[in-house]
């Protein structure tokens, strides 16, 4: 958005919007005029100016003005000054995800809870979402006479177990050779590679035992399953955050904030969206086109690595967001999650750190 403000106006919207982003309270012109140096009449004047081109308005029950969505993107893409993590911030953020580094669940509750603690919002994390989960190592190990333990791990850091009945007579040797086998089949191998696998059992080489199709076929499932999982969950922290601000002291708002965090209109729109996209993205209230999202702001980020796997993250909070502050930490927590990924596919990709 590129308006043709003068100077004076430009500086007397964005202290409204800091002002109010700050207080909560609609902005008054003597309480500007005393901050500028300026009369009131003046800045009387340059606000109505700026309420006449929609990037102001007024509460009926108060003479303040208080910033529109048109005013919000305008000081998000032309006012707004850079805050970004300080050294220290950033190396204590990588430090934490760098020790559960080889636990892929732990990732995705440390970023929520990293998210909402650091901009001081509700968070909203999506695990990476392979565009197929990719197999990467199997063990099977025999429990007793009767019974295997499957240890399967995925490229995604998951690690599955699942029992299976053992065939007559197995020994850990037989079940070592299998595994191997498995192992040279179906290495960096997505779901469907595998059914065919399973299928085209009699012509591989060595052909596969009907033991090592079942456990194929368990395979198969297992990273099924998981798919269907990753693409419905979607983990969120930060209610308290967020119900701190006084826009949220009603019942109905929290009820507000608890639909739209577990699922509904995030799922719908938002994550595919960011998905799509590159970059930090910010919808501000209206933009959202939807009735529930009006009184929100969302600034989000897609993670991960391109052609493999990836998700979002992202903060949601009220119109009254700290931008600054909330992009800044959407970005370098995106950039830590992306460096966790390209480390787990074996890329070379680094993001930098945002000094």
């Amino acid at each position: 958005m590129n308006l043709d403000l003068s100077e004076r106006r430009r500086r007397i919207l964005k202290a409204v919007i800091q002002q109010y982003i700050e207080t909560a309270t609609p902005v008054a012109s003597q309480d500007l005029a005393r901050q500028m140096g300026v009369s009131s009449a003046t800045v009387r004047n340059e606000m109505s100016a700026l309420e006449e081109a929609g990037l102001l308005t007024h509460m009926h029950t108060s003479a303040g003005r208080v910033p529109t969505d048109t005013g919000y993107r305008f000081f998000v893409e032309n006012l707004m000054d850079r805050a970004p993590l300080s050294a220290q911030e950033q190396r204590t953020i990588k430090h934490q995800f760098y020790q559960v580094r080889s636990d892929f669940d732990q990732w995705i509750h440390l970023a929520a809870a990293v998210l909402s603690r650091t901009a001081h919002a509700a968070a909203v994390v999506t695990p990476p979402r392979a565009y197929e989960s990719r197999f990467k190592h199997l063990e099977l190990i025999a429990i007793n006479d009767m019974t295997v333990l499957m240890v399967l791990v995925l490229h995604e850091g998951t690690v599955k177990q699942q029992t299976l009945p053992a065939e007559p007579d197995t020994i850990q040797d037989q079940l070592s050779r299998s595994a191997i086998h498995i192992n040279s089949l179906c290495e960096n191998a997505s779901v469907s590679a595998i059914r065919a696998l399973a299928q085209a059992a009699a012509t591989s080489e060595p052909p596969l035992s009907g033991f090592e199709r079942t456990v194929l076929d368990m395979i198969a499932r297992s990273m099924q399953q998981f798919e269907d999982q990753m693409n419905e969950l979607i983990h969120h922290d930060g209610l308290l955050e967020m119900l701190d601000q006084p826009e949220f002291m009603h019942v109905g708002r929290v009820r507000e904030v608890l639909s739209i965090l577990q699922g509904g209109a995030m799922l719908d729109t938002l994550i595919p969206q960011a998905l799509a996209s590159n970059g930090v993205q910010v919808i501000i209230g209206g933009e959202h086109g939807r009735d529930e999202l009006r009184d929100y702001s969302v600034v989000l980020s897609r993670y991960g690595v391109d052609g493999e796997a990836t998700g979002v993250l992202g903060v949601l909070g009220p119109r009254r967001m700290a931008y600054p502050r909330s992009i800044s930490t959407v970005r370098y927590i995106a950039t830590v999650m992306s460096d966790l990924l390209n480390d787990l596919y074996g890329t070379d990709t680094k993001a930098k750190e945002e000094l």
